[in-house]
């Protein structure tokens, strides 16, 4: 017997709706019939881009991150805009945040990164041939960029050195890619 798990939406309302993110509460019915409240993060998605140089290295940024008061390492990224295709996106933010643009393209995944109380997704990228370029930094936007090897890309991955959810997933990613064990969609 499979137990029945979903929740149905009963009402809800928009709690807060800023220029990035909207927080919503909704009354909801339970599987055993019961009534509960879920509030939640609506996210519109964002891109992740696996950069890969000519050499072989790892294209990488190093970034200030408000919410946690720190820098972290992670892969080039960026929101989606509304009816904004994923593949443009990841083209927009690589040249945007690093100034490379990409001969080669290919779709590795879709992941949920806080799926308990949001919505949001972000679509990873390979991105291959790369050509230096000018960054085209939004305002406001400040960050280093950075190579490694893949191993030394997975050492700071176990040295905790990168904690960032979608650049650890990346990185496994491209671990299981470069060996060929793994071939992305």
């Amino acid at each position: 017997m499979t137990l029945e798990l979903k929740e149905t939406r009963i009402e809800g309302s928009v709690v807060y709706d800023g220029s990035f993110l909207k927080v919503e509460r909704d009354k909801v019915r339970l599987p055993d019939g019961s009534t509960s409240h879920r509030e939640y993060f609506r996210h519109p998605g964002a891109v992740v881009i696996l950069p890969l140089l000519p050499d072989g290295r790892i294209l990488l940024e190093r970034q200030f991150r408000y919410p946690n008061a720190q820098v972290f390492i992670e892969f080039p990224a960026g929101k989606i805009d509304p009816g904004e295709d994923h593949l443009a996106c990841a083209r927009r933010e690589l040249e945007e945040e690093t100034g490379y643009t990409a001969g080669k393209w290919r779709f590795v995944c879709t992941i949920h990164n806080a799926i308990a109380y949001s919505d949001e997704h972000l679509e990873l990228f390979v991105a291959e041939d790369l050509r230096p370029g000018p960054q085209k930094l939004d305002q406001g936007e400040f960050l280093e960029l950075f190579s490694v090897t893949l191993p030394e890309l997975l050492d700071m991955v176990k040295r905790g050195e990168i904690t960032d959810v979608k650049t650890i997933i990346g990185a496994f990613w491209l671990e299981k890619i470069l060996s060929g064990a793994w071939l992305p969609a």
